[in-house]
């Protein structure tokens, strides 16, 4: 599908994802299927329900169906971009600082082709990332071009269990 669809196809679903106070993360066609990601808004604390998922289902394919934006037979999907979030787009990138971060490099000669660790700055055209193991001289930190990477998501980092207490600290507690 040709990039002019897509924005053809963005200007129907943006305004419906605006008014539902979500965020129209991505779309992409590709192989018969339209994925249209939704997500919460920067700074939320709430996710995408499964109750957002489906009214924008409903609303897009209404809409799909009174303007036919694609010629043939397609599969609309609408999902959620997950806890482990595909990074395509430099809004994305620049969405996500702060968060730990997975990248395979296209063509990385004499470099590591892939790399894991904080996203601390990101622009249109590059993103920096302070690599999980460090060097000799301490933390690294790797700029890299946003269009010499292969494939990027976000690292979901699970956090340490809160620790039990002991029969000691119950007595005390008990006391």
């Amino acid at each position: 599908m040709s990039e002019q669809n897509l924005d053809k196809i963005r200007q129907i679903v943006l305004p419906i994802v605006t008014d539902l106070s979500l965020d129209l993360y991505d779309l992409e066609f590709r192989g018969g299927t339209l994925r249209i990601t939704i997500d919460s808004p920067v700074g939320s604390e709430a996710g995408v329900s499964l109750e957002d998922i489906t009214l924008v289902t409903r609303l897009v394919g209404r809409d799909f169906d009174h303007h036919d934006p694609i010629a043939g037979h397609y599969t609309l999907e609408v999902t959620s971009p997950g806890l482990e979030r595909t990074l395509r787009t430099p809004a994305h990138f620049q969405r996500e600082l702060g968060k730990t971060i997975a990248v395979r490099l296209r063509d990385a000669t004499n470099a590591e082709r892939r790399l894991q660790g904080v996203l601390t700055a990101a622009d249109d055209r590059t993103c920096t990332i302070i690599l999980d193991e460090p060097g000799k001289d301490g933390t690294v930190e790797r700029t890299v071009n946003l269009d010499k990477i292969d494939r990027a998501r976000t690292v979901f980092v699970w956090g340490p269990t809160p620790k039990q207490p002991t029969r000691a600290a119950k007595k005390e507690d008990a006391r």
